[in-house]
């Protein structure tokens, strides 16, 4: 069976047994928290238990590496609504060891994109309309710093209110350890 047939097929169970009730809350988050975190598939269960969070708890944005790419991008936007329209008080930027962001290569990710069909000339027009594809696509060094960056990015923004906390962290996608990069607490304006 195909993915979507699957999950259809089992939907379909699942509101017949009316097995959202448990999962009923509100739009705001009850701890008033953002947390972006990496899209890692070893963290989709892992992560919330590791923090004693549940369904309605929090807003959680994913990116690959819990990267904050561009200050106007998606992930400040999402982060801005968190605080702005649905009382988020603190961010936590959550990355993890072992990222694969750390082994992420432009040129490769690039040749992989001509492999499944993009064309050379498509890569071509991108990159010369000003795009850095290469960078773009480029992974990070240092999963620690990585973070930082994030939280500077996040803690620097023109809108963000001075008096919201912006914690780094690091969890063990093995372990579910959490370890503390930047204490937001210690930044507050």
């Amino acid at each position: 069976m195909r993915n979507l047939d699957e999950i259809l097929a089992f939907n379909r169970e699942f509101v017949a047994n009316k097995e959202y009730e448990k999962y009923h809350t509100t739009k705001f988050p009850d701890k008033r928290m953002v947390v972006l975190s990496c899209m890692d598939t070893r963290l989709e269960e892992l992560l919330p238990k590791a923090m004693n969070m549940r369904n309605g708890d929090i807003k959680h944005v994913k990116s690959a590496g819990a990267v904050v790419s561009h200050p106007f991008g998606a992930i400040m936007r999402s982060i801005m609504v968190a605080i702005y329209e649905l009382n988020a008080a603190e961010v936590m930027v959550i990355g993890h060891y072992d990222c694969g962001m750390s082994v992420i290569d432009g040129k490769r990710v690039m040749k992989n994109m001509t492999q499944k069909g993009i064309s050379p000339e498509t890569l071509s027009v991108i990159e010369n309309s000003g795009i850095d594809l290469n960078g773009w696509l480029q992974g990070f060094d240092c999963v620690d710093d990585s973070v930082k960056e994030s939280v500077r990015t996040i803690k620097n923004h023109p809108l963000l209110p001075s008096d919201i906390p912006v914690h780094g962290l690091l969890i063990d996608p093995a372990t579910g350890r959490l370890d503390v990069v930047v204490n937001g607490y210690d930044e507050v304006k």
